[in-house]
């Protein structure tokens, strides 16, 4: 399966996917010194984004959040990258500075977790492998 989307954030990352149906926020979401989602209640909660492709329909939350990703790239907890089904700025510019590959227009239906993915942010493509 090759799903064709829109690039976001460039370079390539493989690695298994995990799903969220919901909306995710990083900051205060998400521990960035663990990369373990914390935010009460979110279907990912107890769950770690590191080096998983994060695969969710769209972000949420403050501006912050894209520093929080930066912040985790730096840790070494950030997500191998990120499928949105349609982005929005906070996660765009988190993924940018932060060198995590981001592709968005994806029918994240047809992704389910633990499926090995490789995502390339060049091509704007997202493939199990």
């Amino acid at each position: 399966m090759i799903l064709k989307g829109r690039k976001v954030a460039k370079g390539t990352a493989e690695g298994d996917a995990l799903v969220s149906r919901e909306g995710i926020s990083f900051y205060g979401g998400v521990d960035p010194e663990t990369g373990i989602v914390g935010e009460k209640g979110h279907q990912l909660e107890g769950k770690s984004v590191s080096g998983k492709v994060l695969v969710f329909p769209t972000g949420k939350g403050s501006t912050v959040g894209s520093y929080v990703i930066y912040d985790m790239s730096k840790r070494g907890t950030a997500p191998a990258a990120i499928v949105n089904k349609e982005i929005e700025t906070i996660i765009a510019v988190g993924a940018i500075i932060s060198g995590v590959p981001c592709v968005d227009r994806i029918d994240i239906e047809k992704i389910k977790n633990g499926d090995r993915i490789r995502v390339d942010g060049d091509k704007g493509t997202v493939e199990n492998v």
